[in-house]
């Protein structure tokens, strides 16, 4: 007997047992959720509905039907010859299911939804008229950055032009045993130079006031008249009509 009550290990009973852990635990959370499940539905066909959501019912259970003899309407049509589910129309070209109702449940205007897809087209008309405006924005900021970028360019060269320009003008004037510049700013200036007095300062800011591209057209056309020479071609002329005859012009434009 004692044999007989003890577990058998090799049993199919002790092999199909399922021993995994947390399984418990997961059997009850099953049965919480059908348990739920169970009470909503009970809870769904208990509740009482709503005067809309039974007009509702009544209203598509009525569509639903087929009309019967007693329609009058339907009952004159069988008069004329109409049979169940035959189109309308002498050739029979017409429709063959009723126009569908468009019940109208809020409590809107009439033209509220032609007013609302109006509002909806003008918000998306402005929607598009501000992205038209911001991508001209854009495209006009990257045009004024390439210009600026290019304008920035050009007043490089013209400042390496200028300084180029002061130096051959330094040179070929003290050849000519010219000790002093015609104007201050028509030589470069030294690096290491003593400090002068203030009037001498106010006098070199008022040769400072012309611009870069006048100072250089200015200082290219001396050099042209005194000295015959062309910072661009890089050569000193012989004489003016040999100047004028073989060097394109007083630019850097003409020399392109």
């Amino acid at each position: 007997m004692e044999e007989d009550e003890e577990e058998d290990y090799m049993s199919d009973l002790f092999i199909k047992q399922d021993v995994r852990p947390g399984l418990p635990m997961v059997r009850r959370v099953k049965e919480a959720i059908q348990k739920e499940g169970k009470q909503k539905e009970a809870n769904e066909k208990n509740r009482q509905k709503s005067i809309k959501e039974e007009e509702k019912e009544r209203r598509d259970l009525v569509l639903k039907s087929a009309l019967g003899n007693e329609n009058k309407g339907f009952a004159l049509l069988q008069k004329m010859g109409y049979k169940s589910g035959q189109a309308l129309g002498k050739s029979g070209e017409g429709i063959v299911e009723p126009i569908p109702l468009n019940i109208k449940t809020g409590r809107s205007g009439l033209g509220h939804e032609e007013l609302k897809k109006r509002k909806a087209e003008e918000k998306l008309e402005n929607y598009r008229q501000k992205l038209h405006m911001k991508k001209q924005a854009n495209e006009q900021a990257a045009d004024q950055f390439r210009i600026r970028f290019k304008n920035k360019q050009e007043e490089r060269k013209m400042e390496g032009d200028l300084r180029k320009s002061q130096r051959a003008c330094q040179q070929l004037d003290m050849q000519k045993d010219i000790d002093a510049p015609k104007e201050t700013w028509y030589w470069l200036e030294p690096e290491e130079e003593d400090k002068k007095d203030e009037e001498d300062k106010e006098d070199e800011c008022t040769s400072s006031d012309l611009s870069v591209s006048e100072k250089l057209h200015i200082l290219t056309t001396y050099l042209r008249q005194e000295h015959f020479y062309c910072i661009w071609c890089g050569t000193t002329y012989e004489d003016s009509e040999d100047l004028s005859s073989n060097c394109p012009g007083n630019s850097a434009a003409d020399h392109d």
